[in-house]
């Protein structure tokens, strides 16, 4: 019986940068999470601004179209706005949020911010089914709700969202498109693209050597308090580590793991907004 081998992913371009503002620190327990939450609640694993500056500087000369602030919950770190201001001076900013801190009052501050300079915030919000009994039961207890408030604060405002439907339910796309898209009418949401997401890890090992033709680690790398590392799944996995800083960090990783599995079967972005 022969043996087959991961594939090996070489990423063609950095226009994604995604920086894992804190991997523990959430105020939420969502039961359908990737990440593995300590049992220990106070855990301080926030970036510093100084690791954050110089990610930017030593990617001065990379084509980034859009920083990903994200993480377990990005809006809990003590210096948030001021790594969200930085990061407008060099391109646009996805907050990648459970949505529990957007309320009238932030998000008006976070429109303040944005008319500061010329590039743009967006937000990156999730559900896992457009019933609200079904979402919360992967998600947290309110979040359906809190996910539809928010959006329609930030469309009132006049942001661009996007809703990541985690699809845990193994929904057809297109059921799922129809329903929030009657959603988003009824509560009068615009500027809100649907993207469906796998629920995750969902695959079988044979599938590990699927090659997909876009994928998030093709694009982007993450930068966390140990280094950088191919995407947002495998941030704090050795398997997904390239580097210990953007001045020397590797550009292919072997896809072995089961998260590789899930994009793969995917077959394009999941955490990238375009």
């Amino acid at each position: 019986m022969s043996v087959r081998t991961a594939p090996v992913y070489k990423m063609k371009e950095l226009n994604n940068l995604f920086i894992e503002m804190t991997s523990k620190n959430c105020n939420q327990r969502c039961s359908g999470c990737y990440i593995d939450f300590p049992l220990k609640k106070e855990v301080k694993d926030f970036i510093s601004l100084d690791l954050v500056k110089q990610a930017l500087t030593d990617t001065k000369n990379e084509n980034i179209y859009c920083i990903y602030l994200g993480g377990a919950e990005p809006m809990t770190h003590p210096d948030f706005n001021a790594i969200l201001r930085l990061c407008l001076k060099r391109s646009n900013v996805c907050i990648c949020t459970n949505a529990s801190f957007l309320n009238e009052k932030k998000v008006r501050f976070l429109k303040k911010v944005e008319d500061e300079g010329t590039n743009q915030i967006f937000f990156k919000l999730s559900i896992a089914h457009y019933d609200e009994i079904l979402s919360d039961r992967v998600k947290y207890r309110g979040n359906f709700r809190q996910n539809i408030l928010s959006l329609k604060i930030l469309s009132r405002y006049n942001f661009t969202s996007v809703l990541s439907v985690q699809n845990y339910y193994n929904l057809v796309k297109q059921e799922i498109f129809n329903n929030i898209s009657r959603i988003f009418n009824e509560n009068n949401i615009k500027g809100v693209d649907i993207q469906v997401s796998p629920s995750f890890p969902i695959c079988e090992k044979e599938q590990h050597y699927e090659i997909s033709p876009s994928t998030d680690c093709m694009f982007g790398r993450v930068i966390s308090t140990k280094g950088v590392y191919a995407c947002p799944f495998l941030v704090n996995d050795y398997r997904g580590r390239v580097g210990s800083s953007f001045k020397d960090y590797s550009k292919s990783i072997n896809a072995e793991t089961d998260f590789c599995s899930v994009c793969a079967v995917n077959n394009e972005k999941i955490f990238a907004i375009g």
